[in-house]
């Protein structure tokens, strides 16, 4: 191949061509190459050919290719007698067969897309894979497509489809199974932190054993709190086994109580008492109180992360108070009312705040009878009252009218809606 030439070729663009020798002899038709993923920027290793003169599929090693020319290849003259039946190997990839079509999570969207072709750059005597093409366009190219849609798309809104390249760089296998069919790919670990935690749940959930515990592993210890509260709980406990005491108290004490709580309920007792020792005085005694509290009932569903003031504040001093916590409750569109004592005296919302000025008293617009539920109340009453008032958080109370905490619409969602469902 020409050394100083350098430029670009679509996967599609190269499959199904017929690839001959120096002296126009077809080898046969190239249907796969294959990549060692040991670089950025993997080069093609062999191509994958299927001969009409030939059964089955056979392979050619990439030192037999002589240049490219347009979208063919073109093999040296000894070639032929190069050729050899198509074998496995452990340390290669073969695109067509575990890339092309199959899943890569785009961080950058933060959701998961589909390798509708891949991009390899021309260079001295290389084809290098540097993209993977996750865009409509890579579909249509696939199709012989793309010169129709781009004459229709021209002319009725003089606009063209743009292609959607993720960078090779950023991306390594994450899971294939045994037979090797299918190859889950993702964005590499680096950029894992910039996912939604639903996401990121997700990811980890179709991973194997192994690639799992890695990536968990990988991540910040507040990055690992927010997604443990997305796992499903069997992923849940799985992954939580898998760390030292320390690092599981850490991952804890992150959480959600009420999240961290139905998790240690679904440890073995000795691994829950570990942990809970392991963590800050102040969140174990929250998490014992939890604990506690029998499944389905309003105490098991709260949280005792909100927000709440003093009945003398005005709505300036609610703002501020608004702005200094909001970030570390589970549901800030509601503030309690309560006295020193912490007795629930009423509740008001963000939207009270801002049609309030600032120097309106709490006491004139807080709602002075707030809909709550006791601590021992069932979680079907509780789901109720999320169905008939369209609440975002319900409050929790003793039997004193002390504020306990809360129940979020997540959890009811997640907890008490489908309970009442079946009622």
């Amino acid at each position: 191949m020409n050394s100083e030439i350098q430029t670009f070729i679509f996967f599609s663009e190269l499959l199904g061509r017929t690839v001959p020798d120096e002296s126009g002899r077809s080898l046969g038709r190239l249907v796969d190459v294959a990549v060692v993923l040991d670089e950025f920027f993997p080069n093609v290793e062999r191509v994958v050919l299927k001969s009409r003169w030939k059964k089955g599929y056979w392979e050619l090693d990439w030192k037999h290719i002589l240049h490219l020319d347009g979208h063919t290849l073109v093999a040296k003259p000894e070639a032929a007698q190069q050729l050899r039946p198509l074998s496995a190997n452990p340390a290669q990839v073969l695109l067509h067969d575990e890339v092309l079509d199959k899943q890569v999570v785009d961080t950058f969207g933060s959701k998961i897309e589909r390798a509708n072709d891949l991009h390899f750059l021309i260079n001295k005597g290389e084809l290098r894979l540097v993209h993977v093409d996750v865009g409509f366009r890579g579909i249509l190219r696939r199709l012989g497509w793309t010169k129709i849609a781009d004459g229709v798309t021209q002319w009725l809104f003089s606009y063209l489809l743009p292609d959607r390249m993720v960078s090779w760089k950023y991306i390594q296998p994450l899971a294939s199974d045994p037979e090797k069919k299918r190859l889950k790919l993702n964005v590499a670990a680096r950029g894992l932190k910039d996912l939604n935690p639903a996401d990121l749940a997700d990811i980890i959930e179709e991973l194997d054993r192994k690639k799992r515990e890695h990536v968990f592993h990988t991540l910040d210890v507040e990055i690992q709190a927010d997604t443990m509260e997305e796992l499903k709980p069997e992923f849940q406990k799985y992954i939580i086994e898998t760390l030292s005491g320390e690092q599981a108290s850490d991952v804890i004490e992150k959480m959600e109580p009420d999240e961290a709580t139905d998790l240690l309920q679904d440890l073995p007792k000795e691994t829950r008492k570990e942990i809970i020792e392991k963590v800050e005085p102040e969140t174990r005694q929250e998490l014992k109180e939890l604990l506690t509290f029998k499944e389905g009932t309003a105490g098991s569903l709260m949280t005792s992360r909100y927000l709440s003031i003093g009945l003398e504040a005005t709505v300036q001093a609610a703002m501020e108070n608004f702005r200094a916590h909001h970030k570390g409750v589970a549901s800030n569109y509601y503030t309690y009312v309560v006295d020193a004592e912490e007795k629930l005296l009423g509740v008001f919302s963000l939207r009270d705040l801002l049609i309030h000025p600032p120097e309106a008293r709490i006491a004139d617009v807080m709602n002075k009878h707030p809909k709550k539920v006791k601590l021992k109340d069932s979680s079907k009453k509780v789901g109720q009252l999320f169905i008939k008032y369209n609440f975002l958080a319900v409050p929790v109370v003793d039997k004193k009218n002390i504020l306990s905490g809360i129940v979020t619409l997540k959890d009811a969602l997640e907890a008490v809606l489908p309970e009442v469902a079946k009622q």
